[in-house]
């Protein structure tokens, strides 16, 4: 049951804050409320209509898609549905930093610009229109009234984006606190840091926390460490976006603070794709986004079958996202939910293709396969392995004292196992490991492309 103020603020503070700035979140909101309970058929067949009125507005009103229908002789009426769809090629970073003017309507006016953080090695900037800030806000509260939390329930968020951290001006900060939101930075976690955020978190008693499973995964290791209780606070859910959700971090946040971990996908590119219910499946905003999975020459898989996800964001005609490459790896469940919701699932989201790594016989495999071996060894406190070619991988540790030959030796020798024998394995002792621009911590990167090979592997044996 929602407390007083919290009504006040999900129905009068909030709506006029978005009213003020132009935006429709709140009527997107209760639509999608309604949707959601449609059976899945009857979610697509809205789909199906929202993508051909995309196309008829985006082929009017932008010069890189009327120039593109164009050159393969098509028209709007071609792209009707996912059959259409396919006749497009596909969007990828490279694409929309070679037009990115030609990409923005022509009547669009007071754009954001926004920008990827470049983890991958690619940053990008692009922009984002009133329509989509609008849809992909709604999408989001949407979710997070999934878990009996609303806007304006007290709310932790621990974040990295130097958008959010560097617009903290008077007018967001009234904003912040007005709905009960606190921004913790995430790349600051410093363990006199860690004691602050503890003791803020204790005072502050959130009813959700918000922020990358990494972060709220130490802060979690931290209050444990020191025998600080965080689970009778009354926090019912902690939402996790942005990076890949391991299963020793939900432990961690879920044991620690006492609550469910609700995992989020998407991005500032991408949009809100898809976030998970109670019952832990992981539903798409299917009334705004397409999602496709491909293989490695951009053909559709299977249900069940994994590949590169692609999206369509149906909200995006001032500067569209139209069959964009997000570089992750993932697959769609047939299943429907228990919960009832006719939105379709994603079955499993398994990272960015530079989370996969490449054996020297072209076999890829999560990177999961060589995280283990390192959380295996006790003196480690924390850890990344770059693949700089398949001859070549160094693994950055931080340790309290350098690590016993033993462990180095037994590194080196699962490394191998998994990679390639004859491949050189570089162990390097450092005082830190950095987070990215954003924030977010990445165990793996790989920098052998994956997409040189047909298949993931199959059945994860080297692990």
């Amino acid at each position: 049951m929602a407390d007083l103020y919290t009504r006040l603020a999900s129905s009068a503070l909030f709506p006029l804050h978005e009213w003020a700035k132009g935006h429709h979140t709140v009527a997107v909101r209760r639509q999608l409320e309604q949707t959601q309970w449609l059976p899945r058929a009857d979610v697509l067949r809205l789909q199906g209509q929202r993508l051909a009125r995309f196309m008829r507005e985006a082929h009017a009103r932008v010069p890189y898609v009327q120039h593109l229908f164009d050159s393969l002789g098509l028209t709007p009426s071609d792209v009707q549905d996912l059959d259409g769809l396919r006749r497009l090629p596909l969007m990828d970073k490279a694409t929309i930093r070679a037009h990115t003017e030609a990409l923005r309507a022509r009547d669009a006016s007071r754009l954001v610009r926004f920008n990827t953080g470049g983890s991958t090695g690619e940053p990008l900037v692009f922009y984002i229109g009133k329509d989509r800030v609008s849809h992909d806000v709604a999408a989001k509260w949407r979710a997070t009234r999934w878990w009996g939390v609303d806007i304006g329930d007290p709310e932790i968020v621990v974040w990295g984006s130097p958008i959010e951290l560097g617009a903290q001006d008077r007018l967001r900060s009234l904003r912040d606190k007005l709905l009960r939101t606190r921004l913790l930075p995430a790349f600051e976690l410093s363990p006199q840091n860690l004691d602050r955020f503890i003791t803020e978190i204790r005072h502050f008693r959130p009813r959700m926390l918000f922020g990358y499973p990494s972060s709220l995964a130490l802060i979690a290791g931290h209050a444990e460490q020191a025998s600080v209780p965080l689970d009778g606070l009354g926090i019912r859910v902690a939402f996790v976006t942005s990076e890949q959700l391991y299963d020793h971090q939900r432990q961690a946040i879920e044991r620690v603070f006492g609550c469910p971990v609700a995992n989020g996908y998407g991005g500032r590119d991408a949009g809100f794709i898809a976030h998970a219910c109670p019952e832990g499946r992981l539903h798409i905003s299917a009334e705004d986004i397409v999602v496709e999975i491909l293989d490695a020459e951009g053909q559709p898989l299977p249900m069940g079958q994994s590949g590169e996800i692609v999206v369509t964001h149906l909200a995006t005609a001032d500067f569209p996202f139209i069959r964009y490459r997000t570089g992750d790896v993932g697959a769609l469940d047939a299943d429907p939910c228990p919960c009832g919701r006719g939105l379709p699932v994603l079955g499993r989201i398994e990272g960015r293709s530079t989370d996969f790594v490449v054996a020297a016989d072209g076999t890829i495999m999560h990177g999961l396969a060589l995280i283990y071996v390192l959380r295996d060894i006790p003196a480690i406190d924390q850890f990344k392995i770059v693949q700089e070619s398949l001859s070549h991988t160094r693994v950055l540790v931080t340790s309290g004292e350098p690590l016993a030959e033993n462990s180095v030796g037994e590194i080196k020798a699962q490394f191998n196992r998994r990679l390639g024998r004859d491949v050189q394995i570089t162990i390097e002792h450092v005082a830190e490991i950095p987070r990215e621009q954003s924030g977010k911590y990445r165990y793996v990167v790989s920098h052998v492309p994956a997409s040189t090979t047909a298949t993931l592997s199959a059945d994860m044996g080297r692990v």
